[in-house]
């Protein structure tokens, strides 16, 4: 059985907050063996990155600033899902 496992990271837990999504990292399994197959973005939420998840994930709203948006990469996240 194929799986994709899923991780990201985020501004915060909110979405009343406007928090957003700031890495996309996903891993395709065959039978629980790793294939080949891999996703990983970073990701500008178009938001300040509060200093609480700077201190988890160590994205700082300045690095953020200069990578694609959610929407951008949207279509080749549900592609690889």
């Amino acid at each position: 059985m194929s799986e994709i496992f899923l991780d990201i990271e985020t501004t915060g837990l909110s979405f009343k907050d406007n928090h957003k999504i700031v890495e996309i990292a996903c891993i395709e399994t065959n039978e629980l063996i790793p294939t080949k197959r891999i996703f990983h973005k970073i990701i500008n939420p178009e938001r300040n990155v509060p200093d609480e998840a700077f201190k988890i994930h160590g994205f700082s709203t300045d690095f953020l600033k200069d990578n694609p948006t959610f929407e951008q990469i949207a279509d080749d996240f549900i592609s690889f899902i």
